[in-house]
């Protein structure tokens, strides 16, 4: 801090130091010479600071879930409470770039989940649960960027960007039903890939593509003999987008690996692997026609591992609208379903309908009301409440909450 003493030609600077005898410095400069040493300090500070970005979202609201329970559990489950992350995970970022010249420049990204309901804060997870996302990496103007760590696979931006519910994972069907069937092409955590190098193209008229290997990381036992090595159980993603004024396509392939001795498993639904990889497609597709906005997808997981009887295969497709109304208001509807592709296996299906309203450009007022169906033949269950989701029950779920981002 600086201030004008009594001689208009002198200023003074306080330097305060905690462990100084007595707390403070003063060291007394003319005027000018004051003037420049205040404004090399503060411009060091901007510089220092001026590429990197703090965000994050504050997200919170009530939850109201209800199911009947069937077969030998009997009686009515429920739930009640103030949640978290419930229109968009609660969470804290940094980003920043430097530039190091000719188009090239250095990146990176630290997200941390945040539980504001119970005081989770950065660091309460284990693992991964409290990391989203975490990668630094170099990214051309002219050839694209390649980043290492944890990161979004295609699929993310795949099913968020083409789903009037974005990522959501309480809110969207078509995230509840994807995890519901152990799919990785989802808006919701198996998305997430650890230990990956990515890559992201520059656009090329409209078009983009992106690239993922997360590497599994668990080694290989010596008595086997196939020569996969540390690697092995890994995923790989490729992506390729379309976007050119009120329409968006995306395409997604994702094969998990599988090699002995550390299968891939779908839990619940396969409990036997027979080493055989998980390939997924799916193809997304959104177009806005201004008074509405379409949303339709379709996406398949070949899982042959296990007995016929137990494998995970299955199919699931959306239909979805969101309609601006009131001048900042939105109201969303979505339909989906999940179906086994196994003889005697049933189907779950779900369906949302919600509207939010925008107090500002970063606050927003929600509420929502969602059914799912599971049949009683379904291989697992889907719903926003662990608690009261279960095979061959309907479940009911009623929320209301605030969203601010910043």
């Amino acid at each position: 801090l600086a201030e004008q003493g009594s001689d208009a030609s002198q200023v003074f600077i306080y330097f305060a130091y905690p462990y100084a005898p007595l707390g403070v410095l003063m060291i007394s400069l003319p005027k000018k010479l004051a003037a420049l040493a205040v404004t090399g300090v503060f411009a060091g500070t901007a510089y220092a600071q001026s590429n990197v970005t703090l965000y994050g979202v504050v997200d919170a609201g009530f939850i109201n879930s209800t199911s009947d329970r069937v077969g030998n559990s009997g009686g009515n489950s429920n739930f009640s409470g103030i949640n978290s992350g419930i229109m968009a995970g609660s969470r804290l970022g940094f980003k920043g770039e430097e530039g190091l010249g000719n188009g090239l420049k250095a990146v990176f990204l630290l997200e941390y989940a945040l539980a504001i309901d119970t005081n989770a804060g950065i660091g309460s997870g284990t693992g991964a649960t409290s990391t989203r996302q975490s990668y630094v990496g170099l990214a051309d103007s002219k050839l694209g960027t390649v980043s290492l760590g944890r990161q979004y696979a295609p699929a993310y931006y795949a099913a968020s960007r083409n789903n009037p519910f974005g990522a959501s994972t309480v809110l969207s069907p078509l995230t509840l039903l994807t995890a519901a069937g152990s799919n990785s092409i989802t808006a919701g955590e198996k998305s997430r890939i650890s230990n990956s190098v990515n890559y992201a193209s520059p656009n090329w008229n409209g078009f983009t593509a992106s690239a993922i290997y997360g590497y599994g990381e668990t080694g290989q036992s010596t008595t086997v003999s196939n020569g996969v090595g540390q690697g092995s159980n890994g995923l790989f993603g490729a992506g390729l987008n379309y976007a050119n004024g009120p329409l968006n396509l995306d395409l997604v392939f994702q094969q998990r690996l599988a090699v002995t001795p550390n299968p891939i498993t779908t839990t619940p639904v396969t409990t036997v692997s027979t080493q055989d990889n998980i390939n997924e497609w799916g193809l997304f597709g959104s177009y806005d026609f201004k008074v509405a906005k379409l949303f339709a997808s379709y996406q398949t997981q070949k899982d042959d591992n296990g007995p016929s009887t137990r494998e995970g295969s299955n199919n699931v497709w959306q239909l979805g609208t969101s309609v601006p109304v009131f001048g900042k208001g939105e109201i969303q509807a979505s339909y989906v379903k999940l179906n086994w592709d196994r003889p005697g296996a049933g189907s779950s299906d779900g369906w949302t309908l919600g509207y939010r309203h925008a107090l500002s450009k970063r606050t927003t007022l929600y509420t929502t009301y969602g059914v799912v169906d599971n049949d009683r033949n379904a291989l697992a269950a889907a719903g926003p409440i662990g608690a009261t989701a279960f095979i061959g029950e309907k479940n009911t779920t009623v929320t209301a909450g605030i969203n601010h981002t910043f």
